[in-house]
């Protein structure tokens, strides 16, 4: 009787009932894989990974599921392009009696005026050679006594040429004010691509295997030759 009252009543409305049945499935089976914990630990930990991943919902909600994936995708690499624009600098003295050196920001280290000493915490390429160079400049503005800076170049893996072009530049500047620039823990990749480049050839300073041995050694230069 219900099956006759079906066929022979109006259908329409039923012919609705399938989309919203499988959004039903797909939220409830969502919902399942949703693990909060997870989310407020990312929150805590890097925001940009949860924003972007929020985006990413919202934009599959709002735009549909490619679209959704571009905007997730777009604002990754966006965080990603900034973070690598902006690479960490850290202003190093040496911890007492020892030969290591760390963050002035996080150790009781000593340091002395004649000495700035930076450590560039990434990779140098052309989209961060300017923020690292305007760091440099504000670090020597700041540390207006310092006559030699010395890069520790050991977190540093390649050099492309646009920042080895900015890198001798700098080095002449240094040199046309009287600072020596010199170079610590330069890696051996590294230094075999620098051999015979300007910026060695013209280095306004010297290279040093350690940051210990850079900083006694200039301990006893109180100018540039």
């Amino acid at each position: 009787a219900l099956l006759a009252a079906a066929l022979v009543a109006p259908t329409g409305w039923l012919a609705l009932l399938p989309l919203p049945v499988l959004a039903a499935t797909i939220i409830v089976a969502v919902l399942g894989m949703l693990e909060l914990d997870i989310v407020r630990t990312a929150w805590q930990y890097d925001r940009s990974d949860v924003l972007a991943w929020a985006a990413t919902c919202l934009g599959v909600l709002a735009l549909g599921v490619e679209a959704g994936v571009v905007v997730g995708v777009a604002l990754s690499m966006g965080t990603l392009i900034w973070r690598a624009s902006r690479p960490h600098i850290a202003v190093l003295g040496r911890i007492a009696g020892t030969e290591h050196f760390r963050n002035v920001e996080r150790y009781p280290v000593e340091t002395r005026p004649e000495l700035l000493v930076l450590r560039i915490d990434a990779n140098l390429f052309f989209g961060n050679m300017e923020a690292v160079a305007g760091r440099i400049e504000g670090e020597l503005a700041t540390h207006a006594s310092a006559r030699h800076l010395v890069l520790v170049m050991s977190p540093v893996s390649s050099i492309d040429t646009t920042a080895l072009y900015e890198l001798a530049e700098l080095n002449q500047r240094l040199k046309r004010r009287g600072i020596g620039l010199h170079l610590a823990e330069v890696k051996g990749p590294v230094l075999d691509r620098l051999r015979g480049t300007a910026l060695l050839r013209e280095l306004n300073g010297e290279l040093f295997l350690s940051t210990a041995m850079a900083c006694d050694h200039l301990q006893t230069v109180k100018d540039v030759a």
